[in-house]
């Protein structure tokens, strides 16, 4: 038999993966990349954590999809911030249960604990999940609470051991931690904070990033990760590296929604302006641009945004406060 794991490197979806690969049973770990979770140069992490579990890794770009079908339009709603847990989940397991041909897998696992996470995990929402996943055939298993219940195909037909699996429920964690250090595990991620859209921060900027656009594409994504982010008085979005990390990032992925604001040799962080910013916005952005460089407070400098001229002096950093996003 084969298994196919929804896996997101912690350390539930780790311990599910061990008490099925235990079993003698091939376990391929799925890292769904929607875009808000880890970044692609961590991903040799995820490798690293499902091979300690048993399995190996393939991690399954989604981002563009995930974007059109489930985050703009969930129907189980949203989360405290923007995150569309029940509907993200069902689309996951959609897509897993979509592999299973071309896998040559048999069945699906995943790490939920029943009750462990008030939106996702309560009993209704493993079914409404189950609904929107289409899992007509009963393939999904969760080996940390599957006790608690109704048998699913896998365990009727013996291709799997119920009597393996747990019974684990609630916020507690002990249990888990217990186990980990059973097999002698430090490496797992800790619950919590692994999806960007469950932060009040990153929620907020994509709020106002679909205020003024809604078309917003894997690459918007990668930006909003990135630098300051500002409204402008007019309503066009500035966008200023805040680091050297930051500057080649924005630099290596370019965005075609954006003009970057050019300085000349001028030391400083990165700028980009909306390129439907009008006049005056171009102008405020020239000046603000200019705040985050070392150029000289008191002189007059040329500024240019799509060959367009501007001779401005620098900005106070102070002023960005009022702009920014946050």
């Amino acid at each position: 038999m084969k298994a196919l794991a929804l896996f997101s490197g912690g350390l539930d979806s780790m311990l599910s993966m061990k008490i099925i690969s235990d079993q003698g049973i091939e376990v391929v770990a799925l890292y769904m990349d929607t875009g808000f979770g880890m970044e692609p140069e961590k991903f040799e992490i995820l490798t690293r954590r499902a091979k300690i579990a048993g399995a190996t890794l393939k991690v399954v770009d989604v981002k563009n999809k995930y974007l059109r079908e489930v985050l703009f339009n969930p129907k189980y709603g949203y989360g405290k911030q923007f995150n569309p847990c029940v509907d993200c989940h069902g689309y996951m397991f959609r897509v897993a249960l979509d592999m299973l041909k071309e896998e040559s897998a048999d069945f699906i696992i995943t790490g939920e604990v029943l009750g462990q996470r008030p939106m996702s995990q309560r009993k209704e929402a493993l079914n409404q999940v189950r609904k929107l996943a289409k899992d007509e055939e009963d393939l999904i298993v969760r080996p940390m609470c599957a006790k608690l219940l109704e048998p699913t195909k896998p365990e009727r037909e013996g291709w799997i051991d119920r009597q393996r699996l747990l019974n684990i429920s609630g916020r507690d964690r002990k249990p888990q931690l217990n186990m980990a250090k059973e097999f002698g595990w430090d490496d797992y991620a800790t619950p919590g904070g692994g999806c960007l859209l469950t932060i009040e921060s990153f929620a907020v900027k994509i709020k106002d990033y679909l205020k003024y656009d809604s078309d917003m594409q894997d690459i918007d994504v990668i930006w909003l990760k990135l630098g300051r982010h500002l409204r402008l008085k007019n309503g066009a979005k500035m966008i200023i590296g805040r680091d050297e990390a930051d500057n080649i990032a924005l630099l290596n992925n370019q965005n075609d929604k954006f003009y970057k604001i050019e300085f000349g040799d001028i030391v400083g962080a990165v700028s980009f302006i909306d390129k439907n910013a009008n006049e005056e916005d171009l102008e405020f952005a020239a000046s603000l641009a200019l705040a985050y460089t070392k150029a000289d407070k008191n002189t007059t400098i040329n500024v240019s945004i799509n060959e367009k001229d501007f001779k401005v002096k620098p900005f106070d950093k102070i002023v960005a406060q009022e702009f920014l996003i946050r």
